[in-house]
This record gives C-alpha cells, structure tokens and sequence, in this order.
C-alpha cells in the first residue's frame, strides 16, 4: 500500500478498507489506547510505587539501626552505668556551698608552700550557670619562675577542681616576677537545698 492509496481511503467505510490498512488502523488504536493507558493512570501508579520503594528503603535502613541498637542494648546500659558513676565522681569533686571557705584555705596555703607571697587575693562575685556555680578569684604573686610552676602543680593536685586562667608575667621588684591569674572553681548547685520554699512544698504535698 502507497501513500496514494491511504488518501483514497473512506473513513466511513471502514469495513472495506484493504486488509493491510485495516492492520494498519488497529495498530494505531492499540497504540493510542496503550499510550492514554500509561499517561492517565500507570504514569501515576509508577510515581507512587516510587514513593513506596523510597519509604521501604528508609524504613529497611531505621529496621537495622534499631536492631543494631537492639542488639547493643547490654552495652548502651552498661555505658549509661559508668557515664552517671563519672558524672557522680566529678560531682563530688565540686565543694558544696560550705566548703568553699576551706578550699579558698587550700588555694592561698598551696601558693605560700610554692614560697610565693600574694599581693591580691579576691574572690569575685559567684556566677550561677546551668547545674553548677562558677567563682572565679582573682590572684596576684610575687616570687620565681620555678615558684610559680610548683603553685600551679599544687593546685592542679588538690582533691577538689580549680582551674586557672587568663595567666599574665611581668618583672616585679628584687628581680622577682609577678603573675597574675584568674582561678575559678565550682560549686554544685543544689536546687532543692538553696530554696527554703522548695522544702516546704514538698512538706504540703
């Protein structure tokens, strides 16, 4: 069949159209039927087994973490045990509100062991931060290099935290030198202890 032949067909009498341009015509509604088919509703199917494949994969991948995590468990405990064991151990290592005095005592007795003589020994106003309070002291000494080292050491070893900074050496008098530093140390904050009216709700309760 030619092309002069296709112009010459009837659309209206279909049924006595050659058998080659028959084929032809089925062909193409089958063609178009599959191709309205796919548009109109398996292009939307495919789109969402796509989203569903997605949502399987993720789903697959927070199955194994959380079997993993099930698998661990003994050790996940195991490490909260020794992290709250740490936690509590530097917890006493922070002075409650009475024995900051004596560890004031501590500082300024470890820097007159070290042979150091102090020129300033202030202790700032207490900073509130979230679980524990920070005071800082200001300090200003007079003596040797050497001298110096063997104070920091000696607070470094004391049984409760201090922590020195903000360190500044200059010459002195009598060929000494002067350092000055900020030693701050912390104190647990006990909520329930520092508010009277706590107590007493708990008693009304």
């Amino acid at each position: 069949m030619n092309l002069s032949e296709l112009n010459e067909l009837d659309f209206e009498d279909i049924g006595n159209w050659p058998a080659a341009a028959k084929a032809l015509a089925i062909a193409a509604v089958c063609i178009a039927i599959l191709f309205a088919g796919y548009w109109f509703d398996t292009k939307e199917q495919l789109a969402e087994l796509e989203q569903i494949e997605k949502k399987e994969r993720k789903l697959k991948a927070e199955y194994k973490s959380n079997a993993k995590k099930a698998a661990n468990i003994g050790l996940y405990k195991q490490q909260m045990t020794d992290m709250k064991q740490s936690f509590g151990a530097m917890l006493k290592q922070l002075p409650s509100k009475t024995e900051v005095a004596e560890l004031l005592v501590d500082v300024s007795q470890t820097g007159l062991a070290s042979g150091l003589e102090f020129e300033l020994f202030k202790v700032d106003p207490e900073i509130p931060l979230e679980f524990y309070a920070e005071l800082p002291i200001r300090l200003r000494v007079t003596g040797e290099y050497h001298e110096f080292g063997n104070f920091v050491s000696g607070v470094a070893a004391l049984p409760r935290i201090v922590t020195l900074h903000d360190f500044s050496i200059k010459g002195g008098k009598n060929n000494l030198l002067v350092m000055e530093a900020t030693a701050k140390t912390y104190r647990y904050i006990d909520e329930l202890a520092e508010d009277p009216n706590a107590t007493n709700n708990e008693g009304a309760k």
